[in-house]
């Protein structure tokens, strides 16, 4: 078939490098680092982009292309099968309340220091925001479409997760054992920890480094965050219709990101514990692989010196985005729990 020829070698090439970067994740060394399969792809990705790939570009290109739509979508949605609406009672109100605030002060800190103050174009501003504010690589790659953005952007998103994402992941456990003579329990800094750190496995890996417990609290916390996605993609697609009417611009119509509603739907489905949890184990081992190709395939097509025009910007930005995690998370917890126990 003239079709599945064209879309073959491409396909190939980024399930080799999802496979690649599964193996890899799973060694002590990454793991140990807090680093992804997703992040390992898009780096691998990046170094075949601008080396090999411009040679396999003209019979592969297609396949990229599929992965990185396509694939991409159907990866989102998958991510569902990561998530209950169980996990949302496990950590009761004040779990939702402190991910809601973070994520809205945050994003919307993103959006006003980066785009109205430091002149950064829109897309950057807004992939950095969604990755810092929700779940580091996975955001920006949901994201993506939405705002339909360049590679180069997502990887420079993505580049200011990892970095600050790992520092975070080292640097946590060391303040906890500052405030843990304070009365700071395992059980707060785990929801913490879930409420500001970016990527999921940098949150467990940050909860783990303290205790079981502060990882339990910290992943439910985190995993709740990550279900925060598709309602955040569903009001910035209208929220960017809104704008580009306001702006004098010909009407531009809301982008309802279905693979969003589909990640929602699958997370409420597994909500019902239907399915054996061999069945879910393998969906969501599928899932990780979809996302690895997907995120393989954009740092194909990531050129380093388009990155290189980014600038300082981008670093500037997430480093003050951090700040605000750190300090800024840290009022919000405080705070709410404050509140909420008063009641």
């Amino acid at each position: 078939m003239p079709i599945l020829r064209q879309h073959l070698p491409g396909l190939l090439l980024v399930l080799t490098l999802a496979l690649a970067s599964l193996y890899a994740a799973g060694l002590p060394w990454f793991s140990q680092l807090g680093l992804s399969a997703l992040t390992i792809a898009i780096v691998g990705g990046m170094v075949l982009g601008n080396t090999l790939y411009p040679v396999l570009a003209q019979h592969s290109h297609v396949g990229v292309s599929f992965a990185k739509g396509r694939i991409l979508r159907l990866g989102i949605i998958l991510f569902g099968f990561k998530l209950t609406f169980q996990d949302i009672a496990a950590v009761g109100i004040s779990g939702i309340l402190i991910d809601a605030c973070v994520l809205t002060s945050t994003f919307l800190f993103a959006f006003w220091l980066g785009h109205k103050k430091m002149g950064m174009d829109e897309q950057s501003v807004i992939l950095i925001g969604a990755g810092s504010s929700i779940c580091g690589a996975a955001a920006v790659l949901a994201t993506e479409p939405v705002i339909k953005a360049h590679a180069e952007k997502v990887a420079v998103a993505v580049a200011t997760v990892v970095v600050f994402g790992t520092l975070a992941m080292f640097l946590y456990p060391l303040l906890f054992s500052l405030v843990s003579a304070l009365g700071v329990s395992e059980f707060a800094y785990g929801v913490f920890a879930g409420s500001t750190v970016h990527e999921v496995a940098q949150a467990v890996a940050a909860g783990r480094a303290v205790s079981e417990h502060a990882a339990t609290s910290a992943v439910i916390t985190k995993m709740i965050r990550v279900m925060m996605l598709a309602p955040f993609l569903v009001i910035l697609s209208g929220w960017l219709a809104q704008r580009h009417q306001a702006g004098g611009k010909a009407k531009r119509p809301i982008t309802i990101p279905w693979f969003a509603l589909g990640f929602l739907a699958m997370a409420g489905f597994n909500s019902l514990h239907w399915l054996p949890h061999a069945l879910v184990a393998q969906l969501i081992a599928l899932d990780n692989l979809l996302l690895a190709m997907a995120m393989g395939a954009l740092g194909l097509t990531t050129h380093l010196s388009a990155i290189r025009q980014a600038g300082s910007k981008p670093l500037i930005l997430a480093t003050a985005l951090f700040a605000w995690l750190l300090i800024g998370g840290t009022l919000i917890n405080g705070g709410i729990s404050y509140l909420l126990h008063q009641l």
